[in-house]
């Protein structure tokens, strides 16, 4: 079984990560809020370095400015790492994980129709959740987007 707080430590040290943004509030949890220009690299480690194989599902939260993503992983174990990451709502763009977690496709979708994120690298494919005639430039999960912003449209 994996030790939460050895992996909390193993994640501070290996990246220099403040450890006041890394939380375990109970056994088999584990919160980390990581720098966009190194979640690549902590998510990496986290899959094969600390063996969280599974992709549980990809959390995204307006936030004013700025757009946090959640990305949950699991362990066999049934621990889950739960890596925080935010960019700017102006340019809100994601590295794909799909060649790491092939099954975040729809997820990463999720975030390009309801939020409004490029995800480069993402594979070409119908939109999901929305239908195909949504207009483009309306994501029903910002905050600032109002239902009567699909007023007259078709």
């Amino acid at each position: 079984m994996i030790n939460a707080n050895k992996a909390k430590k193993e994640l501070a040290e290996k990246f220099g990560l403040d450890t006041e943004r890394i939380s375990v509030p109970r056994a088999r949890r584990v919160f980390l809020e990581v720098p966009y220009a190194q979640f690549r690299q902590v998510l990496e480690h986290v899959v094969n370095g600390l063996k969280f194989r599974h992709l549980c599902t990809i959390t995204g939260l307006d936030e004013g400015e700025s757009l946090a993503f959640i990305y949950h992983v699991a362990h066999a174990d049934g621990t889950v790492i739960s890596l925080e990451t935010r960019v700017p709502k102006a340019a809100p763009v994601l590295q794909t994980i799909t060649d790491i977690f092939p099954d975040g496709v729809s997820y990463e979708r999720e975030l390009v129709d309801l939020l409004g994120a490029r995800v480069e690298g993402l594979p070409a494919g119908n939109r999901y959740p929305l239908p195909e005639g949504w207009p483009d430039g309306q994501y029903p999960l910002r905050k600032d987007w109002k239902v009567g912003m699909l007023d007259g449209v078709k």
